[in-house]
């Protein structure tokens, strides 16, 4: 769970980050908060019992690292 959160949380640093530096650009808002939610939501899995096992099945985690690093990558080019 240690990586989940970890990506949580820079995700979610990426997003804050993004909003802040880029203010005054229009849609900026909803640019972070695509790049937040999957943070957040990440984030928010990792503390639930139920979704914890769900996150630990290879096809959680191969779904995860695309989702990361396409976020990541979409913050870059915006």
């Amino acid at each position: 769970m240690t990586n989940y959160r970890w990506g949580g949380y820079l995700l979610i640093a990426i997003g804050l980050l993004n909003l802040r530096y880029q203010t005054g650009e229009p849609g900026v808002l909803t640019h972070s908060l695509i790049i937040l939610s999957p943070g957040v939501l990440v984030l928010i899995m990792t503390v639930i019992p139920a979704t914890v096992k769900i996150l630990n099945t290879k096809g959680a985690k191969m779904i995860s690292i695309v989702v990361g690093v396409a976020t990541i990558i979409y913050s870059g080019i915006n």
